[in-house]
């Protein structure tokens, strides 16, 4: 049997086709099916024949004077059960020519109960004028649909090539279904809604209950329950969001116009993602390439520029300003030595690729320029172009504490840096060595300011300026040589206990506890340091000379 939920549901409906002035004009009545009056037809055909299983594929209204009817009850019962299994919309029969009054009762009892609709018309009618008008309703509507599918079409085809963001798609779906939309993520957590039609508390209310209750079966469906329409947006097979056209009181199946506005919607989302991932991806590669070709001197500074401009980033006539951003815990190496990301964990890579998206990010909310790209294994380099009108603490402080809120919980996980502004691309490569370099010493401490500059590093910041320097690294092995050489021969942790007793300020007590080891026991080593190296920990001279060799070492160890 034919389904009638296959007929377009834009097609009347045969109530409609009744209140048709061509058809009023016969004086109507229905005499039997009334409950299928909502049958859709989709053509109109004329017969005096009962054998319809070679011209009927569904969804007709047929026409008859009966003129060729059989005179047998089965006969006629077999005439109707064959129309309901074709997928018949309804039997049209003038009287006058074979029956004055009314079509045989066998006939309308067959047509009971198979719901199929059976109308007279009490005056004579041509059929043509019937014919005519219902098809041209059919035509009108298909006509419309295709209207409406260009302008849909059209619409789309303009904010994928656009590049449109997100919130523009949605808006533009609303608009043109008048109905309020939401594009939530496989979490059921809103991403993007327009409660054209409602309000957004209205709309919002307990969403991820009710979006959580609604389970199509298939890609894009209807849930006549809830009155959503819904369809799956993804592209690649990685399906990352569902979008919901929010349809109260309307019966299913869901209009073919909105079914088409979903599915075109949900398109044009996945496709501008994709783009917006190739582009972000090819542009983050140029940008990667601009910054390494600074630090290491590969590019003039006017090819840089050059190149810089061409993907949108002004440097010539702005202050310059290096920022790098260093994740805590993970093992790097200066980008000028050439480093390669490789080395580095399979964790600790995605998480500076997401580090870099949130910068890119921060910097785009923001509304600043800069080139942005991993410039070693744990480090997201930034070239921060400011404008004439651009206050640099203000910029730089705006873009931290963004940067930090996109990271949310792991916004702890890693330090800002930043190298001091020059006026001139040649210069960019000191700003940023010096953001390394700051980087290099920020990474130790926890707190502090939104960002690190040279001068909060301080001490440490020096020392790890002077790292390559053979005279510090003489001063160190001077200073803490024997204690180093004694820890390596036993085993033994005496450098990490010392560095503990200095950094709670020589208060044993405190130092004993920070090592959880008991003050006895804490004491014993702190002596047995005295012996090694031949000094006195209560002169604070001595603590002094030990505690600068200390943070020296660990600028050492960072090379």
């Amino acid at each position: 049997m034919p389904d009638d939920t296959a007929i377009h549901p834009g097609f009347p409906t045969v109530a409609e086709v009744l209140a048709l002035d061509a058809v009023r004009q016969g004086n109507p009545r229905v005499v039997a099916g009334a409950a299928g009056l909502d049958r859709r037809v989709r053509w109109v055909h004329v017969t005096e024949l009962t054998d319809v299983q070679e011209i009927l594929r569904g969804g007709e209204l047929v026409l008859s004077t009966a003129i060729a009817w059989p005179e047998e009850r089965e006969a006629l019962a077999r005439f109707i059960a064959d129309l309901a299994g074709l997928g018949a919309a309804g039997l049209v029969v003038e009287l006058g020519r074979r029956y004055p009054q009314a079509p045989p009762k066998p006939l309308l009892l067959a047509a009971e109960k198979h719901r199929l609709p059976v109308i007279t018309l009490g005056r004579d009618t041509r059929f043509v004028t019937i014919t005519e008008a219902v098809h041209a309703r059919i035509i009108d509507t298909q006509l419309a649909e295709l209207r409406a599918s260009e302008e849909v079409h059209q619409t789309f085809t303009e904010l994928a090539v656009e590049g449109a963001e997100p919130s523009e798609v949605v808006r533009q779906i609303a608009k043109m279904a008048d109905r309020p939309v939401v594009l939530e993520n496989l979490a059921h957590q809103v991403l993007v809604y327009d409660a054209t039609g409602s309000t957004d508390e209205a709309l919002l209310d307990g969403w991820e209950g009710r979006s959580r209750a609604v389970r199509p079966a298939s890609r894009t469906a209807y849930d006549e329950r809830s009155g959503w329409l819904t369809t799956v947006v993804g592209a690649r097979g990685q399906d990352w969001g569902r979008l919901v056209i929010v349809c109260d009181g309307v019966a299913a199946p869901a209009p073919t116009r909105l079914v088409m506005l979903a599915e075109r919607g949900a398109a044009t989302l996945a496709l501008n993602r994709l783009m917006q991932r190739d582009r972000e991806s090819l542009e983050r590669q140029t940008h990667r390439t601009l910054l390494t070709a600074i630090l290491n001197h590969d590019h003039s500074a006017a090819e840089v520029a050059l190149r810089a401009r061409a993907i949108g980033v002004g440097l010539d006539g702005r202050r310059l300003v290096g920022i790098v951003l260093r994740l805590r815990g993970s093992s790097h190496a200066s980008p000028v030595q050439g480093a390669s990301i490789q080395g580095a964990t399979i964790e600790n890579q995605a998480r500076l690729r997401e580090l870099t998206d949130q910068a890119a990010a921060a910097v785009r909310e923001k509304r600043l320029s800069a080139l942005i790209g991993s410039v070693d294994d744990s480090s997201v380099g930034l070239l921060l172009a400011l404008g004439a009108q651009d206050r640099e603490d203000t910029a730089l402080g705006s873009f931290a504490a963004t940067v930090r809120r996109l990271a949310g919980p792991e916004g702890a996980d890693f330090a800002i840096a930043v190298g001091t502004s020059v006026g001139a691309v040649r210069d960019a490569r000191r700003s940023l060595l010096e953001a390394v370099q700051v980087a290099d010493a920020a990474i130790r401490q926890v707190g502090g300011p939104a960002y690190h500059r040279l001068v909060d590093v301080r001490l440490r910041g020096l020392l790890h300026l002077l790292r390559d320097d053979a005279r510090l690294q003489t001063y160190v092995e001077r200073e803490l040589g024997p204690l180093l050489a004694y820890d390596t021969e036993r085993g033994t942790n005496l450098v990490a206990m010392l560095g503990i007793y200095l950094d709670q300020g020589r208060n044993k007590s405190a130092a004993a506890d920070a090592a959880h080891l008991s003050r006895p026991s804490f004491y014993e080593r702190l002596h047995r340091i005295e012996r090694v190296l031949g000094v006195d920990l209560d002169s604070v001279e001595s603590c002094l000379s030990l505690h600068v060799a200390l943070l020296a070492l660990d600028a050492v160890r960072d090379r």
